[in-house]
């Protein structure tokens, strides 16, 4: 799903679970964060967790480690990103295969490890949504208003998948473009 750059690459963090459930993050303290661990071109994206950022010639693992242990150092809790190069994002948007529909939510949900993104498109889907496999994503449209209560969502949501997935909208990941 990512690149390994050579040079500055522009990324993509997406953090789990916050603003939700109690964890707190105020998007100009997010920034502050990122601009304190060394990123250029900062850029936080509604109050979800969502930073675009300039990274120097580091891989994908030791930016998420870096990020990861900045975030649980600065704010207290147990922190999961998935990165993405900025490169990519276009194309995961681009690549969603369902058609749009004023009843339905349309999902992405990232993966950051290869067994959570093959288990999840192996769950069940009630018949009321629709699964697809994407370069390191699971493409999900469900009606709008269930997405917490499908079979999918169900399963997306466990413990398991806590530390590997995150899932955005396509109208937050067109403003990451």
């Amino acid at each position: 799903m990512t690149a390994v750059p050579t040079t500055a690459a522009r990324w993509v963090a997406l953090l789990r679970g916050v603003n939700v459930n109690g964890i707190t993050i105020r998007s100009a303290d997010l920034g502050e964060l990122f601009r304190t661990l060394g990123f250029a071109d900062v850029r936080t994206v509604l109050a979800s967790g969502n930073v675009v950022f300039t990274a120097g010639d580091a891989d994908v693992r030791t930016l998420r480690t870096r990020i990861e242990t900045g975030l649980r150092d600065r704010f207290g809790y147990d922190a999961w990103i998935v990165l993405v190069a900025h490169d990519d994002l276009a194309g995961i948007v681009d690549g969603y295969p369902f058609p749009p529909d004023e009843d339905t939510h349309a999902y992405v949900v990232f993966c950051s490890d290869t067994g959570a993104r093959d288990e999840l498109l192996a769950a069940p889907t009630s018949d009321v949504e629709r699964t697809a496999p994407g370069a390191g994503v699971v493409y999900w449209a469900c009606p709008r208003g269930s997405s917490t209560d499908t079979a999918f969502a169900k399963t997306a949501g466990r413990a398991r998948f806590k530390a590997s997935t995150t899932t955005r909208n396509s109208t937050t990941l067109r403003k990451l473009l």
